[in-house]
């Protein structure tokens, strides 16, 4: 996936999550790029077909009421850049790692664990044992409460299932 197209996913999946339209995005990106842009120009932006100054990446994270580099997340194997093709683990690695003397921002840390928690709650496996867990409590629920079901033991005797 071309870097734009990551980037463009991430702004369109923030925009829906504020519940803020093409037009509405683009005119508070006007308030700091001194000119809003058009609901097409929003559009191209999320699909993508548009490369982005600093000034529209901070326009952007401004606007989104979110951080730069949250909108660089991105769920692609592979990230093309014009010369090379990067690798999930590097591109979040540059995303991350800004050297030993720069620790994250907590904001970024916290972005970046959400992120994996999102990744990991929509594997179909999670799925199926958030479904066993509430059939589980149901029965549980109709079973005689533990108090009723078990009797005093005392030390040393054994408990059989």
């Amino acid at each position: 996936m071309r870097i734009e197209t990551a980037i463009g996913k991430q702004i369109a999946r923030l925009r829906e999550t504020r519940q803020m339209s093409l037009t509405e995005l683009g005119e508070a990106m006007g308030k700091y790029l001194g000119k809003p842009w058009s609901r097409q120009a929003v559009h191209q932006a999320e699909r993508g077909r548009r490369a982005f100054t600093a000034a529209e990446m901070a326009a952007f994270a401004l606007a989104l009421d979110t951080s730069v580099p949250a909108l660089f997340l991105a769920d692609a194997a592979l990230i093309e850049l014009p010369g090379a093709a990067v690798s999930a683990e590097d591109y979040q690695g540059i995303l991350l790692h800004a050297g030993d003397e720069a620790p994250l921002d907590g904001i970024e840390e916290l972005l970046v664990a959400l992120h994996d928690i999102r990744q990991i709650l929509s594997r179909p496996a999670l799925t199926r044992l958030a479904k066993i867990e509430q059939v589980a409590e149901e029965v549980a629920g109709t079973a005689p409460p533990p108090s009723q079901s078990k009797s005093t033991m005392s030390p040393g005797s054994a408990c059989q299932l």
